[in-house]
């Protein structure tokens, strides 16, 4: 491609990124379009001859954003799904066209360099061990596996045996502890790593979805073997934390490894306000985070966080005659997650981190927390509404209809939520909370400010009032 034409292309698809984010905050926060509609909308036979490059960018844009949900926007709150940061999206569009494989720390200096200092400013911030090392993977989900793949070979590893050479046939089983109220994806990693997600010694959890300390006493004192105890910092509907201070010490007294799902919640520990809810995470072995939630860093960005550098080490290096070999001082980014070729995530990182600093970071954490106070009292105060947990950080669960029936209830939050949804002015999704049909609401963009969660709490109000007085075999 010519240079002029390059310039062109790029400079279209910034306009098209540009005018998108700048109206974000003003049109539907949902959907306009379902997925049924958009496969009709790029359904088509493979193209037998190239396209244009400009009127490509344009018929991207035109058909692909009605089938965009508002997640960079102010008043979206389903999934707990940061902003993407306009500093980091800024940082990984650079990425983007720098087109760095981040596989080794020869092939992309500055990538893998970036890396390693926003490694040490997330642990700064987070207030972990220092000495830990951090994989910089796509989310949540995969830090969650790399951080139970070290545990796996360092719980195994105390009896003799091998796992990274002789895999799981016929070695030691091992005791996976979980609460009862773990998310989905903790199980999904076992799953991945031949653990099962059924072979769990699942741990009775409290109204809030934090493990039981006596229970989970109890059932440390049957375990005998290697040992895995997963605890979360902050419950995915709830934002409860576990009681790290007791339960740590009783898993650590059986020899077991203890690694820690937080996602979101993990980010707590860098604001003075809400650090105190996880009080004693950081004498836990490993833990895992996201950058594209409460950091707002764009998609894909997540970190697993391990305080056994070896471990960690053993569990994801890959090697090759290939390969450049790591001398004394360096750090090769392959070495701590299970890619050989990836994006240069730790731009991003880097960036936002230098962007927001660690007054910025707590500032939005708390001013999160505080909307989703303020909205929380708004819904006590209407009749019909009910909030389930404990607001003590950013998540909420809402129910409509509390002088209902169960049944009645379930259709009429049911309602409720699809309500919000056509009318657009906020986004919130559904879940099950013990047995019951919600509404869940979580305050994590980094757009979303007391204005914005009083306009939210009004429309959500305004849905249920029309909901509750309409007729009560009205369809969804």
């Amino acid at each position: 491609m010519d240079p002029k034409a390059l310039d062109e292309l790029l400079l279209r698809a910034a306009g098209h990124a540009i005018r998108y984010r700048s109206t974000v905050a003003d049109g539907p926060q949902g959907a306009k379009r379902s997925f049924i509609d958009m496969r009709q909308v790029f359904s088509a036979p493979v193209p037998e001859t190239g396209c244009d490059a400009a009127t490509l960018i344009d018929e991207l844009s035109r058909d692909a954003e009605p089938g965009l949900n508002a997640m960079t926007g102010p008043r979206f709150f389903g999934w707990v799904i940061g902003a993407s940061h306009p500093v980091g999206v800024a940082a990984d569009w650079l990425t983007s066209a720098w087109g760095q494989n981040t596989g080794n720390h020869v092939a992309t200096p500055a990538a893998a360099a970036v890396e390693a200092v926003a490694a040490g400013w997330l642990l700064d911030l987070l207030d972990l061990p220092r000495a830990c090392s951090v994989g910089f993977v796509t989310g949540a989900t995969v830090a969650n596996f790399v951080c139970l793949a070290a545990a796996r070979g360092a719980v195994l590893r105390k009896l003799g045996w091998d796992v990274e050479a002789a895999g799981l046939f016929g070695a030691p089983p091992i005791t996976v502890m979980i609460g009862d109220d773990a998310h989905t994806t903790v199980f999904s990693a076992l799953q991945f790593l031949g653990l099962g997600h059924d072979r769990v010694v699942r741990v009775k959890t409290d109204a809030q979805g934090r493990i039981v300390v006596a229970d989970f006493a109890a059932a440390m004192g049957a375990v005998s073997g290697p040992c895995i105890v997963i605890l979360q910092a902050g419950q995915i509907n709830t934002g409860a934390f576990d009681n790290f201070a007791e339960l740590i010490p009783l898993a650590h007294d059986k020899g077991a490894w203890v690694h820690v799902d937080g996602a979101f919640g993990l980010w707590a520990r860098a604001t003075p306000a809400h650090r105190h809810q996880a009080a004693a995470i950081e004498t836990a072995d490993s833990w895992a985070t996201d950058g594209h939630k409460w950091l707002q860093t764009p998609y894909d960005c997540g970190y697993a966080i391990v305080r056994d550098e070896a471990a960690h080490r053993r569990a994801m290096t890959i090697a090759a005659s290939y390969l450049p070999p790591t001398q004394e001082g360096e750090r090769d980014p392959s070495h701590y997650v299970p890619e050989l070729s990836r994006r240069a995530r730790g731009f991003a990182t880097w960036a936002i981190i230098k962007h927001l600093g660690r007054q910025g970071i707590a500032a939005m954490v708390e001013r999160h927390c505080r909307v989703a106070r303020q909205m929380a009292e708004q819904f006590k105060s209407e009749q019909g509404i009910t909030v389930l947990n404990d607001v003590t950080l950013n998540q909420m669960l809402l129910r409509f209809g509390a002088d209902e029936a169960p049944d009645q209830a379930d259709i009429l939050t049911q309602q409720t939520i699809a309500r919000i949804q056509r009318d657009g002015v906020c986004f919130a999704g559904g879940a099950r909370w013990r047995g019951q049909q919600v509404m869940r609401l979580s305050v994590i963009s980094g757009e979303t400010t007391e204005a914005d969660g009083r306009i939210a709490a009004d429309a959500i109000c305004a849905a249920w009032r029309i909901v509750r007085q309409q007729p009560r075999d009205q369809p969804l």
